[in-house]
């Protein structure tokens, strides 16, 4: 597998990494080839950039937030294997969209990988559908992820007081404003404070799931036999059929391993972003598969019953995993540390989700794109588009007063993400790539192959997060997810059919590259991106 290859088809200069001043101006040349001009401080080294990408994750915090999925499908089973086998095919959606990244590094992503690779006839609309989708799990990846912080907050309270107080729906509610507003601060931040914050949300990330992990090993004097922590199977879904019933434990890795896309989104902000951009896609979702995976294997050891857990008062069993193995005390310190984990993970989504909407106002193609794709010009960040983030999440936060539709939110983001992840994959699998000049991460001839492999799987599992948790359902206990995207779908088709296709051409470009400005004379206008 060929990775990073000399870069001399993409620039006539040869630009020394060590001089960070050439550096910058090569990944400007570049961004004006991609037919953008620069509007953002390139603050993020490759080090901070692959922070970015693994602190949007947020393993510990992640897992705690998303074991009972493994639990109530597959027991140990679930825990384990239910997070290790689409660990393994996610890495396949990891290294083509790094490979597509490193070719394409511009904030727009996803939605202008789609218009480059679509049919020239097709290429608006390939990427109007790529953007609604990513812009639809964006949004409510940070209310889901803001949410369950709040959720957290509220377990850690019920065990404080020893569950004398339990605070109501309306009360995680408020807290969940006030997290989105403190979010709405940080992410309107400088971009060179972004990139300094994000060393913090690796540390903390990474020392408190080793915490953890050290924690539950050492003070556990109740850990089950290495077969039933591999190998002990139960179906407490309620689906007969037990191999389905495995199969939607997958939803714990496929929320958790979401938002990797950020590294493509803050490009724009990253030197040497053809690099180091899909370097930090793949290390983030590498070690956080692997971190989680080993966090799991531990918490199969320590939890001798499953009922248990299942059973337990507290919103979130993992809190109940750390109060019968560490006690109140320890619970609650380790417990704090992983509200902290949250936190930051909701901050980091925050700021990839505004430079979705920034970018795709900058191509008007959102109501109002002329205020949300304004560069604030202290900050010199999207300011506007932070906070109808905020404003967008805060609302979809109101489905939290009915857990079904909070878990079908969380779903929801999940396939909006991996549609708008794929939907580029298979454009460049069935001939787009041919299109673009590849960067210097490429997969060579196993880019097809591996290609396959990813759309393959995302199609499965997007039908498998349509599903009901529950064999017997009625209307309060549904999966909603197929309503929400589908109100989204019908929307952004709509407006396509009876506005958009009249004005929406895909990208625009905003800047001549230093080619076109020798060959063309100056013209004035927009002009649309050539596909």
């Amino acid at each position: 597998m060929t990775t990073l290859k000399n870069e001399k088809d993409r620039s006539s200069e040869v630009i020394p990494e060590s001089d960070s001043v050439s550096l910058r101006h090569a990944d400007d040349i570049l961004l004006a080839r991609l037919g953008y001009k620069s509007e953002f401080k390139r603050e993020f080294s490759l080090i901070e950039t692959v922070a970015f990408a693994f602190s949007i994750m947020g393993v510990v915090a992640s897992v705690s937030s998303t074991l009972i999925f493994g639990l109530e499908s597959g027991g140990h089973v679930g825990i384990v294997f239910g997070w290790l086998i689409p660990s393994l095919f996610v890495l396949t959606v990891a290294l083509s969209m790094a490979e597509l990244t490193s070719a394409m590094p511009t904030s727009a992503g996803l939605y202008y990988f789609a218009a480059k690779l679509a049919p020239r006839s097709y290429s608006a609309l390939a990427s109007w559908i790529t953007g609604w989708a990513n812009i639809t799990g964006q949004t409510t990846l940070v209310c889901s992820i803001d949410f369950t912080c709040a959720q957290m907050i509220t377990t850690a309270v019920s065990v404080a007081s020893d569950g004398s107080i339990v605070l109501s729906s309306g009360a995680t509610y408020g807290i969940l404003l006030a997290i989105l507003f403190s979010h709405g601060i940080v992410c309107s931040a400088a971009t060179s404070v972004l990139a300094r914050l994000n060393i913090f949300y690796v540390l903390i990330n990474v020392g408190t799931t080793i915490a953890a992990i050290i924690a539950l090993l050492v003070v556990s004097d109740d850990k089950v036999s290495t077969r039933d922590a591999f190998t002990l199977f139960e179906n407490n879904t309620g689906w007969s059929n037990n191999g389905w019933a495995f199969i939607l434990s997958f939803t714990a890795p496929m929320w958790t391993l979401t938002g990797y896309d950020s590294a493509a989104h803050i490009s724009e902000e990253v030197a040497g972003a053809a690099r180091a951009a899909p370097i930090a896609i793949l290390v983030g979702v590498c070690a956080t598969a692997g971190l989680g995976w080993i966090l799991l294997i531990v918490v199969s050891f320590v939890t001798p019953s499953v009922s248990n857990l299942l059973s337990s008062n507290l919103p979130l069993p993992m809190g109940q995993v750390f109060l019968d193995v560490l006690g109140k005390k320890g619970m609650l310190a380790i417990w704090s540390l992983i509200i902290v984990v949250q936190y930051v993970t909701g901050a980091a989504q925050g700021v990839d989700a505004s430079r979705v909407v920034f970018a795709f106002s900058r191509d008007n193609a959102l109501p109002g794109s002329r205020w949300w794709k304004r560069i604030n010009p202290y900050t010199q960040t999207p300011v506007n588009a932070v906070w109808l983030v905020m404003l967008v999440a805060g609302i979809c936060g109101l489905l939290g007063f009915s857990v079904t539709a909070l878990n079908s939110l969380a779903g929801s983001a999940v396939i909006g993400l991996y549609t708008s992840y794929t939907f580029p994959i298979f454009l460049s699998v069935i001939g787009g790539r041919d299109k673009i000049t590849p960067g210097p991460f490429t997969l060579g001839r196993f880019s097809k192959p591996i290609g396959w492999i990813a759309v393959a799987w995302v199609c499965f599992i997007v039908l498998m997060l349509l599903f009901p948790p529950a064999s017997s359902t009625t209307g309060s206990d549904m999966n909603y997810a197929i309503v929400i995207m589908g109100t989204v779908f019908v929307f952004a088709t709509a407006w396509w059919i009876f506005s958009a296709k009249k004005w929406f051409h895909g990208p625009i470009k905003n800047v001549e590259s230093p080619e076109e400005k020798e060959r063309n004379p100056p013209a004035e206008g927009p002009k649309l991106m050539s596909t």
